[in-house]
């Protein structure tokens, strides 16, 4: 038998009070892709983060081998120089600088005296994002790209410095359709060429297009292995979550009621043109699109963040909703739940606690004065109906897992009280047991006469979770479908600018 080109024997370990890993083994082969699976907190993370020197040997029991060799990382560089690469879920560029800037951070090339030769660094650059077929200018500030794009530049990173283990923690979590389909042919080729890959995503139909063998970790320990072609999805699931799964997206409509919000003629300079649509108490409407087609900007706007209103009219619960700052927004009963939780959604270096009220301090507060003991006790409810998974409101947001982040983020969004939620890629990069949960609280939510605006990237979901479905091209209204109508043939037509019925309510 071919030795591995990596091993983990007898993983273990410990931090105060939590044993993340429990005899973790696992092997990965030259020219293979090997799919690690399981829920926010299985350990994933942590285990990636010992590979790749960030808990540095010594920290932990068991042993890692690469190419036979004990490896005894105590850094990131170490891990590189062994010819390992990660691509983190959490993107580690600097907004700052330019994309060719980046892809070659700490390896620029010099000219003679040290200076950095920077007609061959843009020129490799180039070179590097037409071989893997992205269409982005080198010479572009990070900050300039949406979230997608920097992903696929943090992968192009990874790939430039000819590494021999890529190591790739959720790639695809804000990639959209096309760009998914990019990187797996980028991982397919790599592989050909003998390349290994740990491949760590929640996205089971991608794990069965790439992956060769899959490994699941529930609470800290693998417990299944398995070569992809003789499993499938549900016994994958089973494995993750510990238990049957019948329903991937348990929606539960009602009848609508009155129209909370309407959305007449919209345009807004430069991102939307005429867009009109209405949502009605107790429904969700699904929003959907190719990258850059102007779903975040929708949002965005309505939310008082972004653009300059050129054009038409927005009403809330029969009241006209101006351009207003966000905090107006929210006072009026709208509310954004953002793609990129990170940013926008958390104060991440502060507790449970601060980020759960951050939006409501007023309604704790009297003549100036907080009411802590009222904020507490409504963080708590918060914290407990959400099954915030962490050891109390003190625990930092910034150290849990994606999915109990968004538990928070959710929860900031709920506590304001709204009439109209807005969710941007709510499901983005967390496990299916979490998942089912926000979609369980979509269903609470429109139950209670709550109107939900869900953008989605993901087809399924969006078809599964939404009673009706604009899908947006190019920032108009491609086409609108109702749950019976959408198929994913028929979303990705009016996505590209095929014909579509538009729904006007």
């Amino acid at each position: 038998m071919i030795s591995p080109i990596l091993s983990a024997h007898d993983i273990t370990k410990t931090f105060p009070g939590v044993k993340a890993l429990s005899g973790v083994s696992f092997d990965l082969q030259a020219g293979e892709i090997h799919a690690l699976c399981g829920e926010n907190g299985a350990g994933k993370s942590t285990l990636i983060k010992l590979l790749s020197g960030i808990h540095p040997h010594g920290s932990y029991e068991g042993r890692f081998t690469v190419n036979g060799a004990e490896a005894k990382f105590s850094s990131i560089a170490d891990a590189g120089r062994a010819g390992l690469a990660v691509i983190y879920q959490e993107l580690a560029l600097v907004e700052e600088m330019t994309v060719a800037e980046n892809i070659f951070l700490g390896r620029e090339p010099k000219r003679f005296g040290g200076l950095i030769d920077w007609p061959t660094m843009f020129r490799d650059a180039k070179a590097l994002l037409e071989r893997f077929k992205l269409t982005l200018d080198p010479a572009a500030e990070v900050r300039t790209l949406g979230v997608g794009q920097k992903q696929l530049v943090e992968i192009v990173k990874a790939l430039a410095k000819d590494s021999k283990i890529l190591i790739l923690d959720e790639p695809t979590a804000a990639l959209a359709e096309h760009e998914v389909i990019i990187l797996l042919d980028i991982l397919r080729d790599l592989r050909a060429r003998g390349m290994a890959c740990i491949y760590i995503s929640h996205k089971l139909d991608e794990v069965f297009a790439i992956a060769d063998r899959v490994t699941v970790l529930r609470d800290g320990a693998s417990v299944f292995k398995a070569q992809a072609k003789t499993t499938n999805k549900n016994e994958i699931i089973k494995h993750m979550v510990g238990r049957e799964i019948t329903d991937l997206f348990p929606r539960r409509a009602g009848e609508p009621g009155d129209v909370m919000l309407h959305v007449d003629r919209l345009s807004v300079e430069g991102l939307l043109h005429d867009v009109s649509f209405q949502l009605r108490a107790g429904e969700v409407l699904g929003i959907g699109g190719l990258m850059g087609a102007g779903r975040t900007e929708l949002l965005m706007h309505l939310f008082g963040a972004l653009g300059k209103r050129t054009h038409g009219r927005v009403v809330l619960d029969g009241k006209p909703l101006s351009a207003t700052p966000p905090e107006e927004i929210l006072r009026q009963g709208l509310v954004l739940v953002s793609e990129d939780r990170r940013r926008y959604g958390l104060v991440l270096e502060h507790e449970i606690g601060f980020n759960l009220s951050l939006s409501s301090l007023g309604k704790f507060s009297t003549a100036g004065f907080l009411n802590r003991n009222r904020e507490a006790r409504t963080n708590r409810h918060f914290f407990d109906s959400l099954r915030i998974k962490a050891p109390g409101l003190e625990a930092v947001a910034g150290k849990l897992s994606g999915g109990n982040q968004q538990k928070i983020v959710l929860g900031k969004a709920l506590m304001t009280e709204p009439k109209v939620i807005m969710l941007d890629e709510p499901t983005r990069g967390i496990d299916v047991g979490a998942k089912l949960e926000i979609y369980e609280l979509i269903n609470k939510l429109t139950s209670e006469g709550k109107a939900v605006l869900l953008v989605s990237s993901e087809l399924p979901e969006l078809i599964g979770m939404s009673d009706r479905i604009l899908m947006l091209h190019e920032g108009r209204i491609g086409g609108g479908f109702t749950r019976a109508e959408a198929t994913q043939e028929r979303l990705m037509e009016a996505a590209m600018g095929g014909a579509g019925r538009v729904l006007s309510a």
